[in-house]
């Protein structure tokens, strides 16, 4: 519990731009600029974030597997924390001109390399500290903390915006959310110190056998099936995330005319209920076995993720509970790192995990939102297929799963 209120806060910190992403636009950048410009390069420099979490991740992970998880898991909180302040208390355009573009851009990196170290790192640091027989309920716990950042973003927007005019917003309104993002992380850092380190990797320091030669060598060469395995479910995971939770409240607006105060209501009930279906796949995994709760999963998610958006079209006015439903089944997500943690032996752990969760998280987290817009215009169901074919997807590695480790 303890790491997920860490992973919460984290996550708050990475997510909390997006809310503010119209305000921030007209402060970072020139008064004269087109705003259809102004929007792209502060998203641009949203997406920076994503970009950076590969390299983040790999670098904090090789640490990981030499020097310890804890180390690591207390410095990207600290990496997440600092910047968030820092963005926080930043210059605008009108104070230094073009360095509050540059130094927004810096810092939001620096925000992407601590988060592409804080999930795989959370997953593994828990999953070595409890039995075999909770380790997917532990991780379902750490994914439902990560979730949570979301609706902690969601909520604390909401109510700044309802606190202060747009005039108030532009001057400094819109800082507090990152100011109190960043005492939130430090005092996160604080809670950490409580924490031990994993009695796995004691053990691989106490019998030698930590890598000998660089981890992430040892992954490509020796490890390419869990590679591979990782990567397809960081796909599932990452299309269930990007499309029902963070996509749909501006395509239910777009394609049924919902009222944006409605869409964020049935958006912060359903996030609600993704943390709970985290915790509850998570704990029946332990139970049933991950392979047979991932290809259940999948199967109900894929059917209610279509029932959302053929229903939406007739009976509106039943978002939040056909919200929710789905929203809970995007919850067979908290199964995905149970499983990816027990791919990959102990001594690589870490960096396999985090090279393959965060270069599938940046190649497809990417290109989700460009498929779907594509495929929109088409096809007005093309959010629901999409989740649908990957849903698919999660069927199969549950095959797989179950044939290989019968339950």
């Amino acid at each position: 519990m303890l790491s997920a209120l860490g992973g919460m806060l984290e996550f708050y910190d990475f997510i909390i731009f997006v809310f503010f992403a119209v305000v921030i636009g007209q402060l970072f950048f020139p008064p004269d600029m087109p705003d259809w410009l102004r929007q792209l390069q502060t998203f641009g420099i949203f997406a920076a974030g994503y970009l950076a979490r590969p390299l983040g991740g790999i670098v904090m992970a090789h640490f990981g597997d030499l020097l310890g998880r804890k180390k690591v898991f207390m410095l990207s909180i600290l990496l997440m924390s600092l910047p968030t302040l820092a963005i926080g208390l930043l210059p605008t355009y009108a104070v230094i001109g073009i360095w509050a573009p540059v130094l927004l851009l810096l810092l939001r990196m620096m925000q992407g390399a601590a988060i592409g170290g804080e999930v795989p790192g959370g997953w593994v640091f828990v999953a070595e500290h409890v039995s075999e027989r909770h380790t997917g309920v532990a991780c379902g716990i750490l994914t439902a903390g990560l979730t949570g950042g979301i609706l902690l973003g969601s909520l604390v927007a909401t109510v700044t915006f309802k606190a202060y005019s747009p005039s108030e917003l532009l001057i400094d309104g819109w800082r507090i959310p990152f100011v109190l993002g960043g005492l939130f992380g430090l005092l996160s850092v604080w809670l950490r110190q409580w924490l031990h380190e994993t009695p796995v990797f004691k053990a691989l320091q106490a019998r030698e056998m930590l890598a000998a030669t660089l981890p992430l060598k040892m992954v490509i060469s020796a490890h390419k099936p869990a590679v591979i395995l990782t990567m397809l479910m960081t796909w599932l995971l990452s299309a269930a995330i990007i499309v029902m939770i963070l996509m749909t409240p501006i395509l239910v607006q777009k394609l049924y005319a919902i009222k944006p105060a409605v869409a964020l209501q049935a958006n912060s009930i359903a996030t609600l209920f993704l943390s709970v279906g985290c915790i509850a796949f998570g704990a029946l995994s332990d139970r049933f076995g991950a392979g047979r709760v991932l290809l259940a999963g999948c199967v109900m998610l894929g059917l209610t993720s279509m029932l959302f958006y053929t229903r939406m079209a007739v009976t509106p006015q039943y978002i939040n509970e056909l919200y929710a439903l789905s929203a809970f089944f995007v919850g067979v997500i908290g199964v995905v790192p149970s499983i990816a943690v027990r791919a990959f032996p102990p001594e690589v752990r870490f960096t396999g995990l985090s090279f393959s969760y965060n270069i599938a998280y940046a190649v497809f987290g990417g290109m989700t939102p460009v498929l779907v817009s594509l495929f929109l215009p088409k096809d007005p169901l093309a959010p629901a297929h999409y989740v649908l074919l990957l849903s698919g997807v999660g069927v199969l590695i549950g095959f797989y799963l179950c044939r290989r480790v019968p339950s």
